[in-house]
């Protein structure tokens, strides 16, 4: 069992590194080409950016828990009808979830106390990552139901070409194009969108099991309850996981641009360092989900024993690799004319302690994406929603 699922998680590591690298190749470039403001500004807004993408990636996953169970319980027909119904419930998502953003992210950065000086490019960044985020849906939707059929590498490969084209294009449309952090947001819709139609057309080529036919091309009643009873849960888990770090950066910006940029940079290494916790986490959903529909309970035991073990010696070794990396990965975001001596600080202070409740975290990722997969998806939520109580708690009494 273990081995089978660290093959299967590590091209969803690789892969989630790679989505990282989105933003974080966003925020290098924005930081060596257009100075220290400009990061705080596309920095600032990575909590919103966050519950964005977050609530897009979990309320996909969800749909996708459907397919894994039917293909699980050797249901073709069943599978290829939830493909049709999750792709529709998509469209769907993608309007309310762009109009949406559209409409609230200007009164959204004042009230998270988005200083003066960079309000106007953190604007404009956000505001082009909310209108790309059909691009976002569909990319995390065709990987979920890939791997929901037990395939995590292709998506992988499709990520690695996307990744190498964003990097590609931040550097045309902010140094060629002059276009600002604006061209930071576009390269990452555009290499998003070039990954979701690799994912089609492999799918549609390659995957005949996940393929609709004409019959499958409406919205069927019982399979949009059970994905939108598994996908609100996961979607709501995100954004209240991100409603809390944005309560944290409301309170971070009041300490001003320096502060901002640093808490950028240190945050940036720590959402690296994670992503196999995370990874780990999905492949439980996918692992819970083919099991469960198989009725197979004490392999789905046996399954979180060996990820715990796992994940206990994966996240000891991020925390000392966070903490020993602190330094030379802040000078990789900024040029040589930024004192990174005031920075230190507050970058220190934010890794050091989050390192220190990287065990509590890699356990939460494994009991809440397991529950998931097996289509409990009230009490994860409600966790969530304590980590939300928490994190403001916390931010109110600093």
């Amino acid at each position: 069992v273990m081995r089978s699922m660290l093959w299967f998680a590590l091209p969803m590591i690789l892969g989630n590194l790679l989505q990282q690298c989105y933003n974080i190749a966003d925020t290098l470039i924005v930081g060596r080409f257009l100075g220290r403001t400009a990061l705080a500004a596309v920095g600032s807004t990575g909590t919103i950016m966050f519950l964005t993408t977050g609530f897009a990636q979990g309320i996909t996953a969800g749909f996708s828990i459907l397919t894994a169970q039917r293909y699980g319980a050797n249901d073709a027909r069943g599978v290829k009808r939830s493909v049709a119904n999750g792709i529709l419930l998509s469209v769907i998502a993608a309007i309310i979830m762009t109009v949406f953003c559209v409409c609230i992210m200007n009164p959204l950065l004042h009230l998270m106390n988005t200083p003066a000086d960079i309000f106007r490019d953190a604007y404009t960044y956000i505001m082009g990552i909310s209108i790309g985020l059909t691009a976002n849906i569909f990319y995390n939707l065709f990987s979920s139901y890939l791997r929901a059929v037990g395939n995590s590498q292709v998506p992988l490969f499709f990520l690695i070409f996307s990744a190498c084209l964003n990097v590609g294009l931040d550097l045309l449309f902010i140094i060629r194009g002059g276009m600002g952090v604006a061209g930071a947001a576009w390269a990452t819709n555009l290499s998003q969108a070039i990954s979701a139609v690799l994912c089609v057309g492999y799918i549609w080529v390659k995957v005949p099991s996940l393929k609709p036919d004409r019959e499958h091309w409406k919205i069927h009643g019982n399979d949009t309850r059970n994905q939108l009873a598994a996908g609100i849960p996961m979607a709501f888990q995100f954004a209240i996981t991100a409603s809390g770090t944005m309560i944290m950066q409301s309170a971070i910006n009041l300490f001003g641009s320096v502060a901002v940029a640093a808490y950028t940079a240190a945050a940036k290494l720590q959402s690296l360092v994670i992503q196999g916790m995370i990874a780990m986490g999905q492949t439980m959903a996918t692992y819970g989900g083919q099991n469960y529909g198989s009725g197979d309970v004490k392999r789905i035991k046996s399954g979180v024993r060996s990820a715990l073990l796992a994940e206990f010696v994966y996240s000891v070794a991020a925390a000392a690799l966070m903490c020993a990396l602190l330094k030379p990965c802040l000078g990789l975001f900024f040029t040589g004319d930024v004192d990174l001596g005031a920075m230190m600080p507050w970058a220190k202070t934010y890794c050091y302690m989050t390192a220190v409740f990287f065990l509590p975290l890699c356990t939460i990722f494994i009991f809440r994406n397991i529950m998931q997969g097996c289509g409990y998806g009230f009490l994860p939520m409600m966790g969530g929603v304590s980590e939300l109580i928490a994190r403001l708690l916390v931010s109110m009494a600093a």
